[in-house]
């Protein structure tokens, strides 16, 4: 019996630490679908899918899947730095030293090469700025004696909000794994010379939008202007809709699909936080690489 009791203690142990050592994060968004799951303008600020946009259209994605870098996030380049994940928000680096985690998205970052306009200052208001993140895993390898740096892994996350008292975590419950499939279709809504023409991307992806209004609204950034509309008020009209007394009581009851519907964008409270978390005045070292923090909120909120 004491043997038995023993074995069974160990199982449980050994339970127990493989469960802790699982990253939190385990929600993966696959496709412009799983976006419109996500209550953006409520839990999760409107502005992590202009810093996505962005993201999407910046790196490079070949034949294969394979995401590339096309800046520098050792040189700080658009405000990116090390993200040392010491929380344990996602999974532990590989073993050796060709791993480390990136940070991107503080608007109040100065920096040489600077995100653009329509990130650092959107056309929309209630957007939740400054909250949003996106972390990206970096893989570097020495091939012919030339550096190469591939991304792995890109996620979006924010900070807790100031009354959670949380300091400048970020929020797993609010953090999700995107896919190289949802930056693919992200990429299809370029701007720019590369934008496609809005009927595509709207028949493409089934969307009810007024083409007209967009591109009144929007400019040169209608297809930034469809992704948000589909995403966001498309997916809330739907809502909306479903809610209906008159849809409850009969489920059948089919909502038109080509009208376009107005709805008013939800309050969003912005924060000026920063990424305190990433770094700190001493140094030390981390699976080879010379991991640092600081404390960069409070230039964050100064807006230095």
């Amino acid at each position: 019996m004491m043997k038995i009791s023993g074995r069974v203690t160990w199982c449980c142990v050994a339970l127990l630490l493989a469960l802790t050592s699982v990253s939190a994060v385990q929600k993966t968004l696959r496709s412009i679908n799983g976006l419109k799951k996500i209550n953006f303008g409520q839990s999760v600020p409107k502005h992590s899918l202009l810093l996505l946009h962005w993201f999407a259209n910046e790196i490079d994605i070949d034949n294969n899947d394979i995401i590339q870098l096309t800046f520098d996030p050792n040189r700080e380049d658009y405000g990116s730095h090390h993200y040392g994940n010491y929380e344990d928000l996602l999974d532990p680096l590989p073993w050796g030293n060709q791993h480390r985690y990136y940070t991107i998205g503080n608007l109040h970052q100065e920096t040489s090469t600077q995100l653009p306009p329509y990130v650092v200052d959107p056309m929309i208001e209630d957007m939740g700025r400054n909250m949003d993140r996106i972390v990206f895993r970096v893989r570097e390898q020495n091939i012919h004696g030339q550096a190469y740096q591939t991304i792995d892994q890109v996620y979006i996350t924010q900070h807790y909000g100031t009354s959670e008292n949380q300091g400048t975590l970020y929020d797993p419950a609010h953090t999700y794994r995107i896919t190289t499939n949802l930056l693919r279709q992200i990429r299809e809504f370029a701007v720019g010379e590369d934008q496609q023409p809005l009927s595509y991307l709207r028949n493409r992806f089934g969307s009810s939008a007024d083409d007209f209004d967009i591109e009144s609204t929007w400019g040169e950034l209608a297809c930034l202007g469809l992704l948000l509309y589909i995403v966001i008020q498309e997916n809330q009209s739907s809502k909306q809709q479903n809610n209906r007394p008159e849809n409850r009581r009969n489920p059948g009851n089919k909502r038109e699909h080509n009208v376009p519907r107005n709805v008013q964008n939800q309050d969003y409270v912005a924060l000026n936080v920063g990424d305190d978390e990433d770094r700190v005045a001493s140094r030390r070292l981390v699976g080879g690489w010379e991991a640092s923090r600081s404390t960069e909120c409070q230039q964050c909120v100064s807006g230095v």
